[in-house]
């Protein structure tokens, strides 16, 4: 299974908002976001950080899982946090004639 990769939106601005907004830290946000995970794992601090971030170790991108489980715990909506994806690639795929790789 391929999951979706999701891109912040403008270079996380949103989020780091939303968590002011919600009074919340990294730490706290983790804490939230293994409470809704119906696995009970959960964001990492470190990912939260790495996300919130603006220096050389921070991410512009997350697992779907990730920023759905972030956009939830901040009652967000996930298109007002990061990018929505306007094609899948799984739909590219299924449309060739016969699922082949694109010869271009």
């Amino acid at each position: 299974i391929r999951m979706t990769t999701l891109f912040l939106k403008s270079e996380g601005q949103p989020l780091r908002t939303a968590m002011k907004d919600a009074g919340l830290s990294g730490p706290k946000l983790a804490a939230m976001t293994r409470a809704l995970d119906p696995k009970g794992k959960g964001v990492s601090p470190a990912a939260i950080g790495r996300l919130t971030g603006q220096g050389k170790t921070s991410r512009d991108r997350a697992r779907h899982r990730t920023a759905r489980l972030i956009a939830e715990a901040l009652n967000a909506p996930l298109e007002g946090l990061f990018l929505m994806p306007s094609v899948s690639t799984d739909t590219v795929e299924r449309s060739t004639p016969h699922g082949d790789a694109d010869p271009r």
